[in-house]
């Protein structure tokens, strides 16, 4: 593997959006499935943990950082291909760039995921969504290796795509590949709404600032948001986490926030929203480290 895809004591503040994490131990950059294959196989020889990241939009490293191996599924995999109506894209492409090349194509479908700051492994395994659309309305079938190093093909149907988990997310399959299928759109129409779509995020979500997206899963019958600003938590702070002023579903990094800033955050706000209305808020974010006695 090339060494410049190889990192020792990597800072995983450099690779995750809230710009918040420790180092990791080894930081690998595998340029296809067959590299990452070969480094599964390592690391199940040599019983090294190991994690599976894209561009860290929906991650919290600690600040102790990872004792093990992080696999950056991103830009070395992140071929996009159109054919009629459908896209075949590899795991590590942008969901922006994704959107974007649908539109050039004049293929609807795909707009609500043109603001998700993710990428295409990552929103297939968690069925992303935004603004009325899900993954699991354009996919059709995804190439996907099992955590023993498997090659499978699997149709969407196969999948158990649900709000925020599927199939590949329960298993610990790895997203590779992903074939969309979209509809015949105007280009002009669809440019019309990705922009609209923007301006809607730029005013009511807090971009200004680095976070992981929403911070907390959407409640059976309730909005995290509301519940949170309706505990009287808009702007809690500890340290330089603080709950979003400007939209209480976020928890974003002000300067300097630790990883122990951010799960103090969450961990109270979880408390005082159960206190106060008995609903309890799962996290949205993914962990990576030890947060023994933080979270």
């Amino acid at each position: 593997m090339d060494s410049q895809r190889v990192s020792v004591r990597e800072p995983m503040h450099k690779h995750t959006t809230f710009r918040i994490g420790g180092p990791v131990d080894v930081f690998l950059q595998p340029a296809d499935a067959g590299e990452l294959q070969k480094i599964m196989e390592i690391c199940h020889q040599e019983q090294v943990p190991w994690s599976i990241m894209g561009n860290g939009s929906n991650l919290l490293v600690s600040d102790e950082g990872f004792r093990g191996v992080v696999i950056q599924i991103y830009r070395n995999m992140a071929q996009i291909a159109t054919e009629g109506c459908r896209i075949t894209a590899q795991a590590g492409a942008s969901l922006i760039s994704l959107s974007k090349r649908a539109m050039e194509a004049s293929l609807s479908g795909l707009a609500f995921a043109s603001g998700i700051p993710g990428t295409l492994g990552g929103a297939v395994a968690m069925n992303a969504g935004a603004y009325g659309g899900e993954m699991k309305d354009v996919l059709e079938e995804v190439r996907v290796l099992d955590r023993f190093g498997q090659l499978l093909t699997l149709r969407a149907d196969q999948l158990e795509m649900d709000y925020r988990t599927s199939v590949i997310k329960e298993k610990g399959h790895i997203v590779l590949e992903a074939v969309l299928k979209l509809q015949p759109g105007d280009r002009d129409a669809i440019r019309e709404t990705m922009q609209d779509l923007a301006q809607k995020r730029a005013g009511k979500q807090p971009l200004e600032y680095p976070s992981a997206g929403s911070t907390f899963k959407r409640p059976k019958g309730h909005f995290a948001g509301k519940l949170i600003m309706d505990a009287g938590l808009r702007g809690y702070r500890v340290g330089d986490a603080q709950v979003s002023e400007k939209h209480c579903g976020f928890v974003v990094n002000c300067g300097h926030a630790t990883a122990a800033d951010v799960a103090a955050v969450m961990r109270h706000v979880q408390e005082e929203v159960w206190d106060r209305f008995q609903v309890r808020l799962e996290p949205e974010v993914r962990f990576l480290g030890d947060f023994t006695g933080v979270y």
